[in-house]
């Protein structure tokens, strides 16, 4: 072994450094990308309903193909990630969906762009899992949450990004500008991220620690000073794989359900309601570049809320924080419904963009894969974030079957019972895991190797 300490010990005392922000950065401008290629779904089903080229039940497919695409690509990347590395994990997705994105603008039919979709998918659904479990391991534990906030930021910044770039650029170019801009942007993050370091914690968990040691040497080196010793762990070292039934036995399942849970939960409120809005206004008889300017208002609420997480994250906690946005979010959802006009439904829809994305930045970015020690922290995401993509499958159907039956109302009615469900879950079931370190967390017995004490009860 090349270190007594652990590689968590010397990243958990590491002060906040230039280092972080060039992750960070790194990291996020895939995940940007991921979600600009996500989001733009909206717009262009719009206008592909006006021009006549697609319509809701085509537009249901092309959304569908992109959750088959995510459920593959969330699982896969959960075991390829603990098993071959976060480095080679995130590299491969971005490829995946940066070229599908490019033969996208050159699709001569929906149905192509609904086989091309799927791939698309596939990718889309690893980074997502890959990029915010891996921002953790870097970050210090009094910072980690905000950090994974800030990711979110990024990340969300991307629902504006989208939503206004196809206001822009939809009415003049066309939609397969969008799908260009989407592909080109992913393959150049894929050649600057070429250079970004392994996690140690990861090396170190498959026993490859004298190239942890090394990638942690080369980190420490960048301070150019003295820094605060690590607390050493006796022991410390590799664990065997010990597979996906490790997530569906005790102490793990409760958590394992919890983050299923937040996974389906925000999986019906963004692809349930969120994307479906610019097609709902156009069906109300708006034109494509009235809708989207509603939408582009509301999407305003994507950055705002993963503001906001930024601020309650180490404050009011990541459990906590979900419940009560959960329940706001639900009586937005009601009063959504009850709006007297377009621009107060706008405002409110505003509001409940807000508390969506604010639940994304302190769930689905921080809360999730902090539940999971590092050697299936992945698998335990991925699991977590394939149900909810298995859920997005079904619920493009289930929207058109909703708003056949009644409009846009029983469409909230599912959303405001989906977001009541998970307030009471995390708040029932849930730990907190604000300023605890990755590896204080993990639950139960330690593992074979791992050198750890078991975690302090669950809270």
């Amino acid at each position: 072994m090349a270190s007594t300490i652990s590689a968590g010990a010397r990243l958990d005392r590491l002060p906040i450094s230039g280092f972080h922000r060039r992750i960070l950065w790194l990291i996020g401008a895939g995940m940007f990308f991921d979600s600009f290629d996500i989001y733009l779904a909206g717009g262009i089903l719009g206008a592909l309903v006006k021009d006549g080229w697609s319509d809701l039940r085509l537009n249901a497919a092309f959304l569908s193909a992109t959750f088959i695409g995510m459920v593959i690509g969330s699982f896969s990347a959960g075991i390829l990630g603990d098993r071959f590395g976060r480095r080679f994990t995130y590299q491969a997705n971005l490829m995946i969906f940066g070229l599908a994105s490019l033969a996208a603008v050159f699709a001569p039919d929906m149905w192509t762009l609904i086989v091309l979709r799927f791939f698309m998918g596939v990718g889309l659904g690893a980074e997502i899992v890959i990029g915010y479990a891996t921002i953790g391991e870097f970050i210090p534990p009094a910072q980690r949450g905000r950090w994974a906030a800030y990711l979110s930021i990024i990340t969300n910044t991307a629902l504006f990004a989208a939503t206004l770039v196809g206001y822009l650029v939809i009415p003049t170019f066309g939609w397969r500008a969008m799908f260009a801009i989407a592909g080109i942007g992913a393959l150049a993050v894929w050649y600057a991220r070429k250079s970004m370091p392994e996690s140690p914690r990861w090396l170190e968990s498959v026993g490859r620690t004298e190239e942890a040691d090394r990638v942690l040497t080369g980190i420490e080196a960048s301070y150019g000073r003295t820094l605060p010793a690590p607390q050493p762990v006796a022991g410390a070292g590799p664990v065997r794989d010990p597979g996906l039934g490790v997530l569906f036995g005790r102490p793990v399942i409760r958590r394992t359900l919890v983050a299923t849970v937040i996974n389906v939960m925000i999986n019906v409120s963004i692809y349930g309601f969120v994307a479906w809005v610019p097609t709902f206004l156009v069906k109300q008889g708006l034109s494509v570049g009235s809708s989207l300017g509603y939408t582009t208002f509301m999407s305003l609420g994507g950055p705002v809320g993963a503001c906001l997480g930024a601020v309650i994250a180490e404050r009011l906690g990541r459990r906590n924080g979900l419940t009560v946005a959960s329940v706001v979010a639900a009586l937005l959802g009601i009063a959504y419904t009850l709006a007297p006009s377009m621009a107060l439904a706008t405002v409110v829809g505003f509001g409940l963009f807000t508390c969506i994305y604010l639940m994304v930045a302190l769930g689905i970015a921080a809360y999730i894969p902090e539940l999971f020690p590092t050697e299936y922290r992945l698998r335990g995401t991925g699991v977590a974030s394939t149900a909810g993509r298995i859920a997005g499958i079904f619920i493009p159907q289930g929207v058109v079957w909703l708003y056949a039956e009644g409009g846009v109302v029983p469409v909230l009615a599912m959303l405001v019972g989906a977001l009541l469900l998970q307030a009471v879950c995390v708040g029932l079931f849930g730990i907190e895991t604000r300023n605890r370190s990755l590896e204080e967390l993990a639950p139960g017995e330690p593992g074979p190797g791992r050198g750890l004490a078991a975690a302090p009860a669950e809270r």
